[in-house]
């Protein structure tokens, strides 16, 4: 497996791309071979990938370790796409959904006896996929009303190209400014969580709201914020091994969110320009920003919502 090297694209020039999408064709050269489209200049073409036999444990592995969201799922011999496995599916895995029966039923409880399964048990088949031929217009409607945070880009025989994600899309919308404030784009209705609530009661959350954060709160006041990766890379960086002593997913599960909350805490406030809070976001390389004011949490602001809102615009 190669080491991803997303910060090196081909077509990081496409930030000082001027003038909004919709403002006709951009000139790629990568079109002129393989009748690629404008999408492939922004995708991460080196995409580090997995098998069907590869072991959960191996997969959370790589995906902590690389600080990966996704990872798509393909043959050996063809590289073919055959699904994608997301720190959603972890975490379902993990305690939140259905996917927990892998442990619960199959492994009768036993935490270390599932997570040596390959990944075919959990993973998701046939994901929502881009053709190499696409556009990034096509990439930010997919994000939009899907609600997918990354897409695989396949050719006409289905191997893997590239993958495209939220970061990357916004990375070209915030070429435009805005005159629209995080106030305008931020969801006020936040679900939160308290420091000693079980991370199984967290991943059950997570997964029925199809949430990727939930932020932790005491007496109204922000405390951190616990996201889906920091579930999977208590598990990636074995943390939870610690917690162990039987092997049963109720030790694992059972650990308060407190223990994963780390010292770092981005925050920013309701009358910030979102064309700012989206530099800082791809900066700091985090997925949502926590939006306080006089010290309590208002609301919580998005990748995807900055991606939804600058689309609009």
């Amino acid at each position: 497996m190669q080491p991803n090297n997303s910060e090196k694209k081909p077509a990081d020039r496409l930030l000082k791309m001027p003038g909004k999408l919709n403002r006709g064709p951009v000139d790629f050269k990568t079109r002129i071979a393989g009748h690629e489209g404008e999408i492939m200049a922004i995708a991460t073409r080196d995409v580090v990938t997995a098998q069907q036999t590869t072991s959960i444990i191996q997969a959370v592995g790589i995906m902590t370790r690389e600080g990966f969201r996704r990872l798509p799922v393909v043959d050996a011999g063809t590289h073919r796409l055959r699904g994608i496995v997301t720190v959603g599916d972890i975490i379902n895995f993990m305690g939140g959904g259905e996917k927990f029966n892998l442990v619960q039923v199959k492994h009768n409880g036993n935490f270390l006896a599932a997570i040596n399964e390959g990944l075919r048990e959990i993973m998701t088949p046939q994901p929502v996929t881009m053709p190499i031929t696409g556009s990034i217009e096509d990439a930010v409607d997919i994000i939009i009303t899907r609600s997918i945070g990354g897409i695989p880009i396949i050719d006409a025989e289905e191997n893997l190209r590239g993958i495209v994600t939220e970061r990357d899309v916004m990375k070209v919308l915030t070429t435009e400014n805005s005159s629209r404030r995080v106030e305008d784009i931020m969801k006020t209705s936040v679900r939160v969580t308290t420091p000693d609530t079980p991370i199984g009661r967290v991943c059950e959350e997570m997964v029925r709201c199809r949430f990727r954060r939930l932020p932790v709160v005491v007496d109204d006041v922000l405390y951190g914020i616990v996201t889906a990766t920091d579930i999977m890379s208590y598990l990636g960086k074995g943390k939870v091994f610690k917690q162990l002593t039987t092997g049963d997913s109720a030790e694992v599960m059972g650990a308060s969110v407190r223990s994963l909350l780390s010292g770092e805490l981005y925050t920013t406030t309701p009358d910030r320009n979102i064309h700012d809070v989206a530099i800082d976001m791809i900066r700091k390389r985090v997925g949502a920003f926590p939006v306080i004011e006089d010290s309590h949490l208002v609301g919580l602001v998005t990748e995807h919502d900055l991606v939804k809102a600058f689309a609009e615009e």
